[in-house]
């Protein structure tokens, strides 16, 4: 290759380079907009009925509530399961570090109450369903570093579309 056809080619090789830049740009944005800011995630299982459906719903979830601990009671988290590190699990913290919890142990058979206080730096979650759901009454409280998010909107199906709002149960 000679020096005319290099020159030929420096436009078209600056072309690409900036073209490169550009999408490396826009995929480092999404990056540090999925990470620090807002996510998508799809919720599935019987855990948060009725709030959310069986077969599945897409949410949005925004992160800095946790950045700069902004977590109410009654509000919908993602949590990195303190079971399994891979899974993320979506349920309403029902308390924060110093709070005192009462639950019901087993509501199918008896009933009983246990009460706890959630130690300092942890939340205690539990899904809507309390007959069908693996949470804080199975594992116990949850560091709140494992907390990822809070649910705000539903964005799927279109019927159901709109806020998710904050309840205490």
């Amino acid at each position: 290759m000679g020096l005319k056809n290099l020159k030929q080619l420096t436009p078209f090789i600056k072309e690409a380079f900036q073209q490169t830049l550009l999408v490396a740009k826009f995929l480092c944005g999404i990056h540090v907009v999925n990470s620090y800011i807002c996510t998508l995630a799809l919720t599935q299982g019987p855990s948060m009925l009725p709030t959310f459906n069986l077969t599945g719903d897409l949410v949005l979830a925004e992160r800095l509530s946790t950045q700069f601990e902004k977590m109410q009671r009654g509000d919908v988290v993602l949590v990195r399961s303190p079971e399994n590190p891979r899974k993320i699990v979506i349920k309403r913290l029902m308390g924060m570090g110093g709070d005192t919890v009462r639950y019901v142990v087993d509501h199918a058979n008896n009933g009983i109450e246990h009460t706890i206080v959630v130690p300092d730096g942890h939340v205690w979650i539990e899904g809507d369903n309390k007959f069908n759901t693996n949470d804080s009454r199975n594992f116990g409280p949850v560091p709140y570093g494992l907390v990822q998010g809070r649910v705000f909107w539903l964005v799927w199906p279109p019927e159901n579309f709109g806020s998710v709002g904050r309840e205490v149960q």
